[in-house]
């Protein structure tokens, strides 16, 4: 039976990902002037402290934003707005800030700006999402392009010595990786962890322990890093499924044929990155663990949200 929050997303006894529904982009290509709307490409301007990444510290999709904006310096030149890791009927709640509303949006709620961006919309609303904070509209809500044009659209606004997460020369053999940990790892788990069938779940098992013996195998080499010497986007996507897999993955979902701590060469570079800033210092394992087993309640009915894994080891 799948989580009912995720009941539109199951096929034949398969989790079935929805698509993004606001894929407008900002670009330093766009020709609105500043403070304008997308231009008739649906591009945004890109203006430092007119937007706001919405995300939440448990959410692996949001989680990656968060690291790019870090590493790249963009603390300044975007906002952050934080939800509540507890998801209700309603969704993604703003019940940390002081008064339940985001200071910056004016909401209580993250559906607030779907709506008001699309009012027929009726999919589930997912972080990250960048909201215009002129018009309270959502801009994107397309993780995977998001990380991608704050490596290449704001570049104007990067920090002296920022990584070039998403170099030209290689990004037909990065995209291909990303693609592959994608629907494997990244993904892999919630086709696991959401099936409703025993062939599903045991498809969406194989291939993910394949894959992560072949992200092993690659890094085997004694690469630090998946594209050798240099830290790219693939690092920052595979990471933040790597650090919440034995938290909530490898008990929760079922991905049980070893916890990470068990992969030697997995758990020496997942650990090396968490140690850099930016990666370990936007970890909440405390939020991770309460959203998955207090919101997939078809999944985890009694409520109990595991004492462990003691987290120290990622520094040990």
């Amino acid at each position: 039976m799948p989580t009912p929050q995720f009941v539109a997303e199951e096929r034949d006894g398969r989790f079935v990902r929805q698509s993004n529904r606001f894929t407008d982009r900002i670009s330093r290509d766009s020709s609105s002037p500043a403070g304008g709307g997308p231009d008739e490409r649906g591009r945004w301007p890109v203006e430092p402290g007119r937007y706001r990444l919405i995300w939440s510290r448990a959410c692996p999709w949001a989680h990656r934003a968060v690291i790019v904006r870090a590493l790249l310096g963009l603390t300044g030149a975007i906002g952050l707005g934080t939800v509540d890791p507890i998801r209700d009927e309603r969704g993604w709640r703003f019940t940390l800030d002081p008064d339940g509303r985001d200071p910056v949006l004016g909401i209580g709620l993250l559906s607030e700006a779907y709506l008001a961006t699309d009012p027929t919309y009726e999919g589930r609303v997912t972080v990250p999402a960048i909201v215009d904070t002129l018009t309270g509209r959502v801009v994107t809500n397309d993780y995977p392009q998001i990380t991608l044009d704050l490596a290449t659209e704001w570049v104007d606004f990067h920090a002296a010595g920022a990584p070039e997460l998403y170099p030209e020369p290689q990004r037909a053999e990065l995209d291909e990786l990303m693609a592959d940990v994608y629907a494997d790892v990244n993904n892999g788990v919630y086709r696991a962890g959401f099936a409703s069938s025993q062939d599903a779940y045991q498809e969406a098992y194989d291939r993910l322990f394949a894959r992560l013996d072949a992200l092993a195998a690659r890094l085997s080499d004694g690469r630090p890093y998946l594209m050798g010497d240099r830290l790219t986007e693939a690092d920052v996507r595979l990471f933040t499924t790597l650090v919440r897999f034995d938290a909530v993955y490898h008990n929760h979902f079922r991905c049980n044929r070893n916890k990470i701590t068990e992969m030697p060469v997995l758990w020496e570079y997942a650990r090396r990155l968490y140690r850099l800033p930016g990666f370990g210092d936007t970890v909440d394992f405390d939020q991770i663990k309460r959203h998955y087993y207090l919101t997939h309640e078809a999944i985890n009915p009694s409520g109990i949200v595991p004492a462990g894994p003691d987290p120290s080891v990622w520094l040990a």
